[in-house]
C-alpha cells in the first residue's frame, strides 16, 4: 500500500462542482467515485477533458488517479476533474508545470451562474409586458 507522502493531491473546481484528486505512481488506472472512468463519464467529450492533462504531459500510463467529485452537473464535474488532475500533476512533477500552463490546463474557469435580481424572473428576464 502506498503511503500518503508518495501521493500528490489537487483540488479542481468548476461552477458548483468540486473534485479532489489523488495521483500516485501506477499503471494508468483512473477511478472516479470508486467507478472506472469509462463507466462514470460515458460521453467521449467528458472523458477527453479528464484525460487532457495526462495526455499533454505524456504520463497517461505511468500514474494512477483517484478522484472524488461531487456537486453540479456532469460537464462541470469533468472540468473540475481536469483542473484537479493538472494541479496534482504539478505537485507530482514540477517540470510539467510549463507544459500544463501552456496548454491552459492550470487556469480555473471563473464563470459562474449570475444571481437573480429583485423584481425579475431570473438574472435578466423580466415579466411579460401587458398593455391592458
Amino acid at each position: 500500500m502506498a503511503t500518503a507522502t508518495s501521493d500528490s493531491l489537487g483540488t479542481g473546481r468548476r461552477k458548483s462542482s468540486v473534485a479532489r484528486v489523488r495521483i500516485r505512481e501506477g499503471q494508468g488506472n483512473i477511478t472516479i467515485n470508486k467507478r472506472p472512468l469509462d463507466e462514470y463519464f460515458d460521453n467521449l467529450q467528458h472523458r477527453n477533458a479528464v484525460l487532457a492533462p495526462l495526455v499533454h504531459t505524456g504520463v497517461r500510463e505511468r500514474v494512477d488517479v483517484v478522484i472524488r467529485v461531487g456537486g453540479g452537473g456532469i460537464t462541470g464535474q469533468a472540468d473540475a476533474c481536469k483542473l484537479g488532475i493538472a494541479r496534482a500533476l504539478k505537485k507530482h512533477d514540477a517540470e510539467l508545470e510549463d507544459v500544463l500552463r501552456d496548454s491552459g490546463l492550470l487556469t480555473r474557469d471563473g464563470r459562474m451562474k449570475e444571481r437573480k435580481k429583485p423584481g425579475l424572473r431570473g438574472a435578466r428576464r423580466g415579466t411579460q409586458f401587458s398593455k391592458r
